[in-house]
């Protein structure tokens, strides 16, 4: 579960809209997509969570912006031992997700599969329909997950801007 300690330490040093692409509301249809996932991934549901609020929680554009994975993983390793309580194992898969999670990769274990899967599927906040080929697990490709998806990010009132 998400405290409201660490949303408040997360957006104490967030440069982008709250309700940005990259913001809040991204985070909340990444953490929705991540549940559901992982009902069907068996993927470890406290490494899926924090991965939502986390892996974007660092950019400083909009547009390219292709340190803010790295910065995410180092933003998570300052919070550990305080607000991420995770062990060491599921603590790397969390650093590795969050690092690697615009790499383009499909291989990796099946938790951080569905960190990037769930992040993935909420490409219709861009008008981008999430192609299966890019997506790292059977239960992502589903086409009843990705309309489930791309109908949740396309309701989501996201702010768009420049930065």
């Amino acid at each position: 579960m998400i405290s409201q300690k660490m949303i408040e330490t997360i957006r104490a040093d967030f440069a982008l809209a709250w309700h940005g692409i990259h913001g809040f509301l991204h985070w909340q249809c990444v953490y929705n997509n991540g549940l559901r996932l992982a009902e069907r991934t068996g993927a470890k549901v406290a490494v899926v969570e924090l991965f939502a609020f986390l892996h974007d929680s660092k950019r400083v554009s909009n547009s390219r912006d292709p340190e803010h994975g790295a910065r995410a993983a180092a933003f998570a390793r300052s919070l550990r031992g305080t607000l991420i309580t995770l062990d060491a194992a599921d603590f790397e898969l969390l650093a590795y997700a969050c690092a690697y999670h615009t790499a383009g990769l499909t291989e990796a274990d099946v938790t951080v599969q569905t960190c990037w899967d769930a992040d993935r599927l909420d490409l219709g906040r861009c008008d981008i329909i999430p192609q299966p080929d890019r997506l790292c697990t059977g239960a992502a490709k589903d086409p009843a997950m990705i309309q489930w998806a791309v109908q949740q990010s396309m309701a989501t009132p996201y702010v768009h801007e420049d930065r």
